[in-house]
């Protein structure tokens, strides 16, 4: 398929400034920018859906200029309902190398750019940005915006002259990657276009010439029908493991990557062709295939288990999608017998518990419960197994490693 027919049939097209998609197989320009915020040290399935597009424009010969906001990130993109709390600079920097590493696993180029928006905006002398930038913008045209309506109207929040600026300081990044890579195509989810096109506002005022968005729908959660992302609360995480956070904590930002393959697997069949189309690289004869195959069958739930390999092989490589698809089989199996050799190489796919501590803090460490009291109750209930026994006493596991189990699907290691 051409880009166009390709962005068109995995859901990839929103709003654009571009009329006709068949332009884009032609553009004389092959350059596009894609920007995100380090507001968390991982992305989520959300920002990997827009992702997944970016790596449609460059199998399709388009070259990357990724961009991760050190600047923007200080300030923090507007919400709808609120202002967001400042993070320090220390954190920042944190969450700009987490996500730069992201972005790098996902999109696969030898002409790709990564940017970093602090580079340009670390010197830039006030009264030059309000001369320059601020200059060319209303206040009625800002006034207009969707998210400051939604802000400054009956019942709403209000919204401070930094987040208010948020649009001016993203719109300039599109400015100076015009003027220094010579890109005109900013590549977007739905809900960041107006931010967008105040980059190609700038352009058409200050440089005299045009400038194009290309927009992906939000990915809606078929089970709550909220869009995947960190506002609403229903994350799925890049990230496998915890990072430890400037402040010595560690961070909660990450799905295990057996959560993660469970989550796919999970998917009803009402949509795992749209979810298919979106997160695996299987093009289409592929996917018909698969398809057809699953009505034959649906309860072998193949479209599932090729959605969880292949969203999971984009996300952590074939490697350890591999691992996971042997270990999920296992887990699922009667037998629950695993040799010490086997249990070390899942352990990068589960949470994992220190050897030689009550198994209480062990269930609390790992997320299978929330609390201790909590832990004693689902030992005293039967609802916990070491190395497929249940024990019903908190007890210290002292073999190593182990596998733990909570209930019927919720698994960690003890090492």
């Amino acid at each position: 398929m051409k880009l166009s027919e390709e962005l068109i049939w995995r859901g990839f097209a929103a709003k654009t400034t571009i009329k006709n998609p068949e332009e884009l197989d032609t553009r004389e320009s092959k350059k596009f920018y894609w920007g995100a915020d380090p507001s968390a040290d991982s992305l989520t399935i959300g920002n990997l859906a827009a992702l997944m597009m970016c790596a449609c424009f460059v199998r399709h010969g388009y070259e990357p200029y990724l961009l991760v906001g050190g600047a923007t990130g200080q300030i923090g993109d507007p919400k709808e309902n609120g202002e967001r709390e400042l993070k320090s600079l220390e954190e920042v920097e944190h969450n700009k190398s987490c996500i730069k590493k992201q972005v790098e696993q996902i999109i696969h180029s030898d002409k790709t750019t990564m940017l970093d928006n602090l580079d340009w905006f670390k010197d830039m002398n006030y009264l030059t940005f309000l001369r320059e930038i601020g200059k060319t913008f209303s206040m009625t045209q800002l006034l207009d915006r969707q998210f400051v309506q939604n802000r400054i109207g009956e019942g709403g929040s209000g919204i401070s002259y930094a987040e208010f600026s948020y649009t001016l300081i993203q719109g300039y990044d599109f400015l100076h990657l015009y003027r220094k890579y010579g890109v005109s195509l900013q590549l977007c989810g739905a809900d960041q276009y107006g931010n967008c096109a105040s980059g190609i506002h700038l352009i058409r005022r200050l440089e005299n010439t045009e400038a194009d968005i290309w927009s992906t729908p939000l990915v809606i959660d078929p089970v709550t029908g909220r869009k995947f992302g960190k506002s609403e609360g229903n994350a799925v995480w890049l990230a496998a493991a915890p990072t430890l956070k400037p402040s010595g904590e560690k961070s909660e930002n990450f799905t295990t990557v057996f959560d993660f393959y469970q989550f796919w697997l999970n998917q009803p069949d009402s949509s795992v062709e749209y979810l298919l189309k979106i997160y695996t690289l299987l093009d289409k004869p592929e996917l018909e295939k698969i398809l057809a195959d699953h009505a034959k069958a649906p309860e072998q739930r193949i479209a599932q288990k090729a959605l969880a390999k292949g969203a999971t092989e984009v996300v952590h490589g074939p490697v350890v999608a591999s691992k996971i698809i042997a270990l999920t089989e296992k887990l699922f199996s009667k037998d629950l017998t695993f040799s010490a050799e086997e249990l070390k190489s899942f352990a990068e796919l589960l949470p994992n518990a220190p050897l030689g501590v009550q198994l209480v803090d062990d269930l609390v460490s790992t997320g299978l419960a929330t609390s201790k009291s909590e832990a004693r109750k689902l030992i005293a209930s039967g609802a916990i197994s070491v190395n497929g026994e249940k024990v019903f006493d908190d007890t210290k596991v002292i073999d190593c490693p182990a596998l733990l189990k909570k209930g019927k699907n919720k698994f960690a290691i003890i090492d």
